[in-house]
């Protein structure tokens, strides 16, 4: 097996993902994942994907991750995994799919509009 690369987008964060057979390795932008994701909560919504397919010690992941924050950077990280792992074999979509990992959460912030302080939200208001 060769190289395979995927996408995975969330808000404003991107993680190309390229996968191979190894030992389970996880690096994210040349550093370990405990090093980037310092967080245990964050490390296993990215193993997530890996542990749905007891594949957590197949493969070896090289992950080039941008914007957004850790939150997003993570999830983002999650499909992008999802997404090799079918490349690699087809009959596991069914079942990353069921845990709700092939789908692109597509929530992006809304934009302020004029007149206000945020999206929505308006300036008080007093009628006196």
């Amino acid at each position: 097996m060769e190289k395979v690369n995927a996408l995975g987008r969330r808000k404003s964060a991107i993680a190309r993902v390229y996968v191979t057979e190894g030992s389970g390795k996880i690096t994210i932008n040349k550093r370990d994942i405990t090093e980037y994701f310092p967080s245990s909560i964050l490390q296993f919504v990215v193993k997530q994907p890996l542990t749905t397919l007891d594949a957590v010690e197949k493969y070896d992941i090289m992950a080039n991750l941008q914007g957004g924050g850790f939150t997003g950077q993570s999830q983002a990280l999650r499909l992008a995994i999802a997404r090799a792992l079918v490349k690699i074999n087809a009959e596991d979509k069914k079942a990353l799919r069921a845990e709700g990992f092939m789908t692109r959460d597509s929530r992006e912030v809304e934009r302020k509009k004029p007149g206000r302080p945020k999206a929505r939200r308006r300036f008080q208001f007093s009628k006196r």
